[in-house]
C-alpha cells in the first residue's frame, strides 16, 4: 500500500489539472475537424476517451521524467522537497521503471489512431522528455511547455482524416501562448527559490513586468479562437461562448491576478482547467 501511495504522489494522479491541461487542446483538435453527420458520435466519443487515457499516462510518466531529472533542485525547494525521488523515498531506478511501463501502456492507446498520427506523436516525444532541462538554459522553459502540451491539439486534428492544414497549427501557436501565460503564473510560486538555486523561467524574466507579459499571451490565445472560428465558419453561438472566454481570461484570471501570493498564483493556475472547458463547449456549440 506504501508503494501504491508514493506512486500515485509520484504522478501526481491526485493532481488532475496536469492532466486535464494536457487532454483540453486534443479534445480541441479533435471537435473543431470532426464532421457528426458523416462520422456520427461513437468514434467521437472513443477519441475523446483516448486522449484522455493518452494524456494521463503521458502527464504521468512526464512528472516521473521531470522528478528524476530535477531531484537535485527539488531538494532545495520548499515546495518541492518531499516529492518521492527528492526524498529519496523511490529510487531512481523503480521510476525509470515505472516511467517505462506508463509509456508502453501509452502506445498501445496510440496505436488506436491512423499512421499520421502515430508518426507525429512519436516525433514529439524528444520535446516531451527535455522540457526539464529547459530551465537550467534558458529563460523560455514555459515556452517549451507550451510546444509540448498543446501538440495534441495536432494530433486531435489528424487522428480524424490523416491530413493537415493552416487551421491547427494557428489554434496551436494560439494555445502555445495559453500555456506561456497559466506556466508563467504558476512559476511565481518559486520564483524567490528558482533565483537563488539560479534556474531560470519567464516569471523571472518579466517579474518587473509580468501583467503585460501575461495580458499579451492571453491576447494572442484569444485571437486565434476568433480567427479559428473564422476559418471553420463556426456559428454565432460561438462567439457568443468567446465572451465567457474573454471575462475568464482577462477578468476572473488576470484582473483579480497578485503574482505575489503564491495562493492567487496556484488559483489562477488551477482556473485554466476551467477554461479548457470552456473552450471545448465554444467548439462544441459553434458546430451544432
Amino acid at each position: 500500500m506504501n508503494q501504491l501511495n508514493l506512486f500515485i504522489e509520484l504522478t501526481r494522479l491526485k493532481r488532475p489539472i496536469g492532466y486535464m491541461l494536457l487532454f483540453w487542446p486534443c479534445a480541441w483538435g479533435l471537435i473543431v475537424n470532426y464532421n457528426f453527420t458523416e462520422q456520427g458520435y461513437y468514434l467521437f466519443y472513443f477519441y475523446l476517451f483516448l486522449f484522455l487515457l493518452g494524456s494521463i499516462l503521458m502527464r504521468s510518466a512526464g512528472c516521473i521524467v521531470n522528478d528524476i531529472v530535477d531531484r537535485k533542485y527539488d531538494s532545495k525547494v520548499l515546495r518541492t522537497k518531499n516529492r518521492p525521488i527528492a526524498s529519496k523515498k523511490v529510487s531512481v531506478q523503480r521510476g525509470l521503471f515505472y516511467a517505462g511501463t506508463l509509456c508502453l501502456i501509452a502506445f498501445l492507446v496510440l496505436i488506436n489512431f491512423n499512421k499520421l498520427t502515430i508518426y507525429m506523436a512519436l516525433a514529439s516525444m524528444p520535446f516531451a522528455f527535455t522540457y526539464p532541462l529547459m530551465k537550467r538554459y534558458t529563460y523560455w522553459p514555459q515556452l517549451f511547455l507550451g510546444i509540448t502540451f498543446n501538440y495534441g491539439l495536432i494530433l486531435g486534428w489528424t487522428s480524424i482524416n490523416g491530413e493537415i492544414n493552416s487551421v491547427p497549427l494557428i489554434f496551436y501557436l494560439g494555445a502555445i501562448f495559453w500555456t506561456l501565460g497559466y506556466d508563467t503564473i504558476y512559476g511565481f510560486q518559486d520564483i524567490k527559490d528558482d533565483e537563488i538555486i539560479g534556474l531560470k523561467s519567464t516569471s523571472i524574466k518579466f517579474k518587473k513586468i509580468p501583467y503585460k507579459f501575461l495580458y499579451m499571451s492571453y491576447s494572442i490565445f484569444f485571437l486565434s479562437l476568433i480567427l479559428v472560428g473564422y476559418l471553420v465558419k463556426l456559428n454565432f453561438y460561438y462567439y457568443i461562448s468567446l465572451l465567457l472566454i474573454f471575462l475568464h481570461l482577462f477578468y476572473l484570471q488576470l484582473k483579480r491576478l497578485n503574482v505575489k501570493n503564491s495562493n492567487s498564483c496556484l488559483n489562477t493556475f488551477k482556473s485554466n482547467n476551467d477554461l479548457g472547458f470552456y473552450v471545448f463547449l465554444g467548439l462544441v456549440i459553434g458546430k451544432l
